[in-house]
């Protein structure tokens, strides 16, 4: 006989069977048990006429096939975790490449052209500063 938490960890799933199969249920009378498999059968029993034993087996089947619905997911889940981290890696990898070849290209600018470089620099500095004064004087 399956124990209360197993069928509070499959309730919908649970709950979704005993539906298909006895139609007669209602959600009131499958929300009387809360989760009491004894009541359940009880319930089950009372509405259908169907025997303690033949509910037990349909019960601990449904347990079952929610545990391994639960088993797939979690699968599914993994393997989707696994292609994220695959598809992150790729994207690292490459933005590394391109920042790399992006400070080859920045080397050999200043070393081929020094003066303008520090001209360049020299400006970039002088325009960041004259932005962060007005900045801060505007507050």
């Amino acid at each position: 006989m399956i124990t209360r938490q197993e069928l509070e960890g499959h309730w919908n799933t649970v709950k979704g069977q005993i539906q298909e199969k006895w139609g007669q249920l209602t959600d009131d009378d499958l929300m009387k048990v809360k989760g009491d498999a004894n009541q359940l059968v009880g319930v089950i029993q009372s509405k259908t006429g169907e025997t303690r034993r033949a509910i037990e087996a349909f019960l601990d089947e449904a347990v079952a096939n929610g545990a391994s619905v639960v088993q797939q997911a979690v699968g599914t889940a993994r393997d989707l975790a696994d292609q994220a981290a695959q598809a992150a890696r790729k994207g690292y990898q490459h933005v590394s490449a391109n920042v790399g070849a992006g400070l080859g290209e920045a080397q050999d600018m200043v070393r081929r052209n020094p003066m303008e470089s520090v001209a360049v620099a020299f400006g970039a500095g002088l325009i960041a500063g004259v932005v962060t004064a007005l900045v801060l004087k505007s507050r």
